[in-house]
């Protein structure tokens, strides 16, 4: 098991978005991820969790896992979950993966555990 966490300011993100719009958002999520963000507190969780996503693989947003082969999607009680590319499941073999994002107090954080075959 791996396990990844990321916390950011929610107030830092927002900044970026206000003056940047959707160059940011392009940068980080794809048009499926983008439509559910509702606020800046999903935004600055969404970016958590890729973070956190990528410390539980052991390379950091890189050339071996950049944003665009994380995608996170919600399932049918609203829960987070990733949807990894083929390059990530094949590179790191990952059985399963968890993800929890929360906010609070101007911070998002978000941790995920990961199931990598040895």
């Amino acid at each position: 098991m791996k396990i990844g966490c990321d916390i950011v300011a929610i107030s830092r993100m927002e900044k970026i978005y206000q003056k940047h719009n959707v160059n940011f958002l392009n940068k980080f999520l794809n048009s499926k991820e983008q439509i559910l963000i509702k606020n800046p507190a999903t935004l600055a969780g969404f970016w958590a969790a890729k973070e956190a996503a990528s410390k539980a693989l052991g390379v950091g947003i890189s050339k071996e896992c950049g944003f665009f082969d994380l995608e996170i999607s919600k399932d049918f009680k609203n829960a987070p979950y990733f949807n990894f590319s083929s390059k990530l499941l094949n590179s790191f073999k990952i059985n399963s993966a968890s993800l929890s994002i929360s906010h609070d107090g101007g911070f998002a954080i978000a941790v995920v555990v990961m199931d990598l075959e040895a």
